[in-house]
């Protein structure tokens, strides 16, 4: 690997920093910029091993979905869904961004650095997470295919850009919610309140 001297450096560099932040209790610091470093290691060691696998099952799963429904099919060998409607057969390519490896990546750098899980916690949240995030892709690419299937090729743009992106990640943010959201407000420590100007 010609960039792997490179990426080690950068990789201590990080490690260090984060050895800094961690003694001096810059939680904030240490948050983002272990949440930085994490994803793009990650990004770099799976992204050419994990993308073509990950965006077949995804795909493997929309055809099931397709073939229940009788309103699309599957090739996941060779990544393609197959639609036919009125105005003739549509092939989609579930490529890079259709298997949404960015977005399992960022959710996993994300809970990891989110101190108020325990570390059995965060790996649980990681797992359960990336299945919901594989779901909702699923479920994107079968809306997709089934409006291209009943309103025929003209409704791409709007199935792809819009209706696609909206659901996938208004389900992403559901997620996001429970996970951070929901749990830091949970386990945040709030004194009493007077109107007298005094707290407990």
């Amino acid at each position: 690997m010609r960039y792997l001297p490179v990426i080690l450096l950068l990789f201590m560099i990080w490690v260090y920093l984060l050895t800094v932040f961690l003694r001096r209790k810059l939680a904030f610091l240490h948050f983002a910029i272990g949440c930085a470093g994490m994803f793009g290691f990650l990004f770099f060691l799976l992204e050419p091993y994990a993308t073509a696998p990950l965006a077949r099952f995804v795909c493997y799963l929309t055809g099931l979905v397709g073939k229940r429904l009788g309103t699309f099919e599957a090739f996941s060998s060779y990544g393609m869904l197959f639609i036919q409607n009125e105005n003739g057969p549509v092939s989609l390519y579930v490529d890079f961004e259709c298997a949404g490896l960015v977005e399992i990546l960022v959710f996993i750098s994300l809970v990891t650095f989110f101190d108020v899980y325990r570390w059995w916690q965060k790996l649980l949240i990681s797992i359960g997470g990336s299945v919901w995030l594989v779901a909702c892709n699923v479920l994107r690419l079968s809306i997709i295919c089934n409006i291209i299937h009943w309103l025929g090729n003209e409704a791409y743009y709007v199935a792809h850009t819009i209706v696609g992106r909206v659901v996938f990640y208004a389900l992403s943010i559901i997620l996001y919610f429970y996970v951070f959201t929901r749990r830091q407000i949970r386990t945040q420590i709030v004194g009493e309140f007077r109107y007298d100007g005094k707290t407990d």
